[in-house]
């Protein structure tokens, strides 16, 4: 496995947006870069808007291709997510970054990233607070964002007693992100293999009804019975319908994959939340799950 190299101070990490345009002040969110010694270099696409874009596709996608190419860039943080990575990820020429991989970091849209570079080239990337959401975030969130980027241990031990877990320990290459992207992103180029993977999802702002939909199509389009885990992180400002869906999101979650075997985790400390912390996908790591405690440890 390519994986890239850790950051030392002094580094460079890019600061873009592939997707939506940001309309606040970020200066305190670079103090925290700059914190960890770091020299944020903000691309033309953090102060672009085109419609809802952070500037058209094409200046979205010359960012992103500049950051990956340029060598003296370590790191490429998204400023935040939003939409617009699945209109510019085709354009992208990934070759310098295959043969120097760098660490590419954000959540939520930037699944399609994460997704597309794991199937592609297996390469490792950080799913992991944006440079918008630094100014939310909790210590823990930025910690193991930071530990991720240097090098540092990333290991999670956390407790859950919101919903029952399903017991087991199993190892496998970490995979996932948003489920509306992985959703998004099925039978296209950006789509990877489940199979032997621990897959983590999480999601924010949707109905019931359409996390229902969403893992009825992962099920029935078997993306979900060959897993060697699942982690469910943070399903944040649910909407329910009138009259109401009638399940709780974990009883959704649990319906589809209730007849297979694997260890399931609920309650990870990751997602649309202030306590959203690093994972390195494309990994391989072990998932530990008790009643109460649920350990995730890389290989």
């Amino acid at each position: 496995m390519n994986t890239p190299q850790p950051l030392k101070k002094g580094d460079k990490i890019a600061v873009i947006c592939p997707a939506s345009y940001i309309s606040v002040d970020l200066t305190e969110a670079y103090e925290v870069l700059k914190n960890w010694g770091l020299e944020p270099i903000i691309y033309s696409s953090v102060t672009a808007q085109h419609h809802q874009f952070a500037g058209s596709d094409t200046l979205r996608a010359k960012d992103f291709q500049e950051a990956l190419d340029n060598p003296e860039i370590k790191a490429i943080i998204a400023g935040r997510g939003g939409y617009g990575c699945v209109r510019i990820i085709d354009q992208i020429d990934f070759s310098s970054f295959e043969k120097r991989p760098k660490w590419i970091v954000g959540f939520s849209d930037i699944t399609a990233i994460h997704s597309h570079i794991q199937h592609n080239f297996q390469i490792p990337t950080i799913h992991g607070q944006m440079v918008k959401s630094f100014l939310d975030a909790s210590e823990e969130s930025l910690t193991t964002l930071r530990n991720a980027l240097f090098g540092e241990n990333v290991d999670i031990s956390y407790s859950n007693s919101i919903y029952p877990n399903r017991n087991g320990t199993s190892k496998g290459i970490l995979t996932g992100g948003n489920l509306a992207l992985l959703q998004s992103v099925l039978a296209s180029p950006s789509d990877v293999d489940y199979e032997g993977k621990i897959l983590f999802i999480e999601d924010v702002g949707e109905s019931h009804y359409n996390i229902d939909r969403m893992l009825w199509t992962l099920k029935r389009a078997g993306k979900l019975d060959k897993l060697a885990g699942l982690i469910v992180g943070g399903f944040t400002d649910l909407k329910d319908s009138d009259p109401a869906f009638g399940q709780r999101f974990e009883d959704i979650i649990m319906d589809k994959v209730r007849e297979y075997e694997y260890p399931i985790a609920f309650g990870f400390p990751a997602g649309h939340m202030e306590d959203n912390r690093a994972l390195i996908l494309g990994k391989e790591v072990q998932l530990t799950v008790e009643e109460e405690k649920i350990t995730l440890t890389y290989l």
